[in-house]
């Protein structure tokens, strides 16, 4: 039987950031960096021959990002990821090899998208370039979110229906309709702290779902998928999106965005956010509640085992 120790290798994503320190115009030296940082301890670094006995292909991407601050030496940031992407173990259900690919490849994604826009803030010094960096891949992941709806209806996940819904309706109509159409809010530092909320609040939560399908999920990952939200979710909320379609508002008015869509509606689209606007802390409160409810139900379930 496969020990919980090789699965967690080659499930979890594998994050080693390197710094590396050359003269001038020289060439960087990723062998020999001065300083590294690693996410997972040595224990858990995943071997050759553990692809093999999970029978799964690991994907590896790497990136780096050259960059000179004012010392006038030359840094080099490199990260790389390893999450499977196939995997054929006789202890995943075959019905759940889909949602396991799902959630994998999403907790990839948000892991590369994080790291552009940190790389954005290292490079240029500022948060105004989020949406820059990764604003069309989060575009593109958020849209293809819907499928955790379809999970949910299919009873493939036991997540519902109503609150993935309003989750995905909220975010995708904030990113696509509002950010995305809206080129003079992009560099807002709203934007900066609305995705760094969601890339973090993702993986965790991708990753949680990933160790689940396969029934190995560690304490501590089910400790920071139902704990982390109470600061991420307000934060992402209230000085993300909330206040960046409040600054939106005279945009939407200027340029009367969606005039066409409201023209045979007896209100327009800036009336339609004004009020949103009013209804969104309460809609969000509704969500709130519903993640400390299945906080209790799963970590309440876990210190009963423990008491036991």
């Amino acid at each position: 039987m496969i020990r919980g120790a090789q699965i967690y290798a080659a499930i979890i994503t594998i994050f080693e950031i390197n710094l590396s320190l050359c003269r001038r115009g020289g060439r960087p030296n990723l062998r020999g960096p001065k300083a590294q940082a690693r996410w997972i301890t040595k224990a858990w670094r995943p071997s050759a021959a553990i692809p093999e006995r999970l029978g799964c292909r690991i994907s590896t991407s790497s990136l780096t990002t050259p960059f000179k601050p004012s010392d006038g030496k030359t840094y080099c940031l490199s990260l790389s990821l390893s999450l499977p992407l196939r995997v054929r173990n006789p202890h995943v259900p075959q019905w759940m090899q889909p949602s396991l690919r799902f959630t994998s490849f999403n907790a990839k994604c948000r892991s590369v998208s994080l790291f552009r826009i940190l790389r954005s803030v290292v490079i240029t010094k500022s948060v105004d370039g989020a949406y820059a960096a990764a604003g069309e891949l989060i575009c593109l992941l958020q849209a293809a979110a819907f499928l955790e709806v379809l999970h949910g209806a299919l009873g493939i996940v036991p997540s519902g229906v109503l609150f993935p819904l309003m989750q995905w309706a909220g975010r995708t109509h904030f990113l696509l309709a509002i950010v995305r159409r809206i080129s003079e809010i992009q560099e807002s530092p709203s934007v900066f702290i609305t995705f760094i909320a969601w890339c973090l609040s993702d993986v965790i939560r991708y990753l949680h779902y990933a160790l689940n399908c396969l029934k190995c999920c560690p304490p501590w990952i089910t400790y920071l998928r139902y704990t982390t939200f109470i600061v991420l979710y307000p934060l992402g909320i209230a000085p993300g999106e909330i206040w960046l379609m409040f600054q939106a508002l005279p945009f939407i008015k200027k340029t009367g965005l969606y005039a066409g869509f409201f023209s045979s509606i007896p209100f327009n689209y800036y009336d339609f956010v004004r009020v949103l606007l009013l209804f969104y802390p309460f809609l969000w409160f509704k969500l709130y509640l519903h993640l400390f409810k299945q906080r209790r139900s799963k970590l309440g379930k876990r210190h009963e085992k423990k008491k036991n």
